[in-house]
């Protein structure tokens, strides 16, 4: 935490200010109780009871869970008898891909992302007279707190009644907090109103509801306490569907031994009840809270929210980009001269990046007589470039002597492409087994260390991954009119949309995506078990948590997790991970389609790491797909490759291998290194492809003979070891045949294994990435290899 005793004083703020609008004390007695709190020394006595009590509270072992309520009682009689309630708000923005690519222009994108982040990260914080550390926000917080007392119309001003330490957490679009009783509607009602009025059209919703002292440490009670269904009510309730859909399933991941499942199963029953009754039950009550609201159903006095912003059209006036409002005014300073609508126009305006000298206000903006202004907020190339100031070495390895101010920002989609030969690619990326991580967190201390280390893992392996594979890139033959920068300029050659908790969402060149997805899988795990150092500043500041694996007596089968070497791979050792889509496509594919094909394939990847869950992996996956053709995809991904991919032969065969797990992503790029220093003939590569749908036998026939007309010398060495040993070795170890270039899969990690055992092979996929994948003689910035333009054929 910020500080250890900010959850103390955010407890205690809330019940020495009341039930009440006005404070139960003086707020100059609250303001010396958070100081002398926040300095280890002694509060004032009209208020000692009150942190007696949350010293208390918060000094109840973590592991301590009392089996009768009886038992708590006499533990804890005066926090039993405490009845003064404490609020708790849960709000941020939703459906916030529909706003955020509503527009395909990427400075829409862009400024659509950024006003989220500002309003996440800058103005709800505020609220709470929270600053940012650098003095540049002083006067944006401070016209953002006088937002809040002048629209918020009530008796006292809201500003005074929250502080810092309230904030649990206010990152990836959401906020969770303490606040006095008196004020969770008024402070719910700010939360939506401010996204309203920044974005105009940008979803939001915000809930808040009251507890007393004793339910932040054990879930929610009833009143009077006695009444509460406690463990001895479970042990016998567990087995009913209800009850299990609230607790949970705990018979299903027993072992079979009917002696270790009735062990397994008295211990499950404690811990499961014990998980949900704690701060857990709070925020999951606040959440369906949420989901009521979102789906516009009156659950309170509050104004309702089932209708979104909406705005006239007419069909004889002239829309915006994006076809849905009325246009204001037209940009006749931009090229293209494109029409804006207020909402649109607030987007392009945070989205804007102007050549290095510019007007900070640009003149179309000044032009449009608005009043709105975009406030200061620190994007995340800035941050990037803050990251690399404290890292020497990664700063000197991504800038390779060219000095940091001659490089621009990235302006346009085009500038990202000109490093690959017109191609980029979009990741996405989405953290694997959160929820189940967040179900066992009993405190609100812990789900604060959780949000802040989560998000310091994300950030900074994004960081990590970008300078480890990426060099600012200069233009060449480049000639785009929406674009300010000319053939010789120098840009950081990628774009993070968002990086908000566990997602994240970028373009990089096509030829570096995934390299970057891979470190950013491997570098997010050994962030949060200490592997890797974080910036010297952040060391100091914040201390990442444990997220070792407990290692058990069962021994994991690293065969199913892996089809390359798996001897070699390191069992998992992180309780998060990550899953990644990567769809590699040229630069002018419509982005609304890009995004839904790459959701697709995180999608596909999540799956992948359900199942290999079972077989004891605990780590990242990544599903990608390359789209040399916007045609070449007509339906779902998952629906193109059933159909097109999968061929009902004697035995089945699977044209494809992926989802890879970060391991074998290693490997297939490994693979397709071996097959470039092996000078492998492209136009053979093509051929055995093509040759994969007539058959087992008949792809093997070929691939052999291809293969032993190389030469034989060291590269071809590397390609045997690199491919026909570390990906298609038989099932039976005591065969010595080669399957090459099949894959034999015997469905261990399915439910239904009726199309099971089916042969794969990751020859089509080494294919397809064969052209975006650098070998060691190409230049580290800009691939040498020619894009092909064949297309699969549905």
């Amino acid at each position: 935490m910020e500080n250890p005793s900010s959850m103390m004083i955010a407890i205690a703020w809330c019940l020495a200010w009341g039930e009440e609008r006005s404070p139960k004390y003086n707020l100059e007695i609250l303001q010396q109780m958070r100081q002398a709190l926040k300095d280890g020394k002694e509060v004032p006595k009209e208020v000692r009871l009150i942190v007696e009590q949350v010293q208390q509270l918060l000094g109840i072992d973590k592991d301590y869970f009392p089996k009768t309520l009886d038992e708590l009682k006499n533990n804890y009689p005066d926090l039993w008898n405490q009845t003064n309630h404490i609020g708790l708000v849960y709000g941020g923005a939703t459906k916030i891909k529909q706003y955020v690519f509503e527009s395909s222009k990427i400075q829409d994108i862009r400024g659509a992302s950024a006003l989220l982040d500002r309003i996440n990260l800058i103005d709800l914080p505020a609220f709470f007279n929270k600053n940012p550390q650098s003095n540049q926000y002083t006067i944006q917080c401070n016209e953002v707190r006088q937002w809040l007392n002048e629209t918020i119309a009530i008796d006292y001003k809201l500003s005074e009644a929250l502080i810092p330490e309230l904030i649990i957490y206010s990152t990836g679009g959401n906020i969770l907090a303490f606040c006095p009783a008196a004020f969770i509607d008024d402070l719910a009602n700010a939360i939506e109103k401010r996204y309203t009025e920044e974005t105009l059209t940008a979803n939001s919703c915000a809930v808040g509801d009251t507890f007393r002292l004793l339910e932040i440490r054990f879930g929610s009670l009833k009143e009077p306490i006695e009444n509460t269904l406690w463990l001895d009510w479970y042990r016998q309730k567990y087995k009913e569907p209800l009850v299990q859909a609230y607790f949970g399933n705990l018979e299903k991941n027993l072992d079979n031994s009917q002696t270790e499942r009735c062990n397994s199963l008295a211990v499950s029953v404690e811990e499961a009840f014990a998980d949900r009754k704690s701060f857990n039950e709070l925020t999951t009550k606040l959440a369906i809270l949420f989901n009521q609201r979102r789906s516009g159903n009156d659950i309170s006095s509050r104004p309702s929210r089932r209708y979104p912003p909406m705005f006239e059209t007419h069909p004889y006036l002239m829309r915006d980009g994006s076809d849905r409002r009325s246009a204001i005014l037209q940009a006749e300073q931009l090229p293209r001269q494109p029409y804006y609508s207020e909402a649109s126009a607030r987007k392009h305006f945070v989205g804007d990046r102007a050549k290095k000298g510019s007007r900070e206000i640009p003149e179309w903006y000044e032009d449009s007589q608005l009043k709105w202004q975009r406030g200061k907020f620190e994007g995340w190339i800035y941050k990037f470039k803050s990251f690399l100031q404290k890292n020497p070495s990664l700063q000197q390895k991504y800038y390779a002597g060219i000095e940091p101010d001659e490089i621009e920002i990235a302006q346009i989609l085009s500038h990202i492409a000109n490093a690959s030969k017109g191609f980029v690619a979009y990741i996405y990326a989405d953290g694997n087994n959160m929820g189940g991580y967040i179900q066992k967190i009993r405190t609100p201390q812990e789900y604060q260390e959780f949000s802040r280390d989560v998000e310091l893992a994300t950030e900074y392996a994004v960081y990590q991954a970008l300078a480890e594979n990426l060099h600012p890139h200069k233009l060449q033959n480049f000639n785009d009119e929406e674009s300010t920068l000319g053939n010789g300029a120098l840009i950081h050659s990628f774009e993070i949309i968002t990086i908000g908790g566990d997602d994240i969402i970028l373009i990089v060149p096509a030829n570096k995506a995934l390299a970057i997805a891979q470190t950013i899988g491997e570098q997010f795990e050994k962030i949060l078990i200490k592997q890797v150092p974080l910036g010297e500043s952040v060391e100091s500041e914040k201390i990442i948590g444990d997220y070792q694996i407990k290692q058990d007596n069962k021994p994991v089968d690293l065969k199913k997790c892996h089809r390359y070497k798996p001897t070699e791979a390191a069992p998992s050792q992180c309780q998060l991970s990550t899953s990644i889509g990567v769809l590699i496509t040229a630069y002018n594919t419509p982005i609304y389609y890009a995004k839904d094909l790459t959701e697709q394939l995180l999608k596909s990847a999540k799956e992948r790491a359900k199942k290999l869950k079972k077989a004891g992996y605990c780590g990242g996956t990544v599903d990608f797909l390359t789209m040399k053709s916007v045609t070449m995809i007509s339906s779902d991904i998952k629906e193109f490759r059933k159909q097109a991919l999968i061929k009902n032969l004697r035995p089945k065969l699977k044209l494809y291998a992926a989802p890879y797990t970060l391991h074998e992503l290693g490997g297939l790029i490994k693979v397709i290194q071996a097959l470039k220093n092996a000078k492998f003939p492209k136009s053979q590569l093509y051929q055995i492809r093509n040759l994969l749908e007539r058959g087992k036998q008949t792809a093997i026939l070929n691939y052999r003979y291809f293969r032993v007309r190389l030469k034989q010398d060291k590269q071809n060495l590397d390609l045997q070891e690199e491919f026909e040993q570390a990906w298609c070795q038989p099932k039976d170890s005591n065969n010595k045949g080669n399957l090459a270039p099949w894959i034999y899969d015997d469905g261990a990690l399915e439910y239904d294994k009726s199309d099971y055992p089916l042969f794969e092979t990751i020859w089509r996929d080494v294919v397809d990435l064969y052209d975006f994948i650098a070998s060691a003689d190409d230049d580290n910035d800009v691939s040498e290899a020619q894009m092909a333009t064949t297309e699969v054929e549905l």
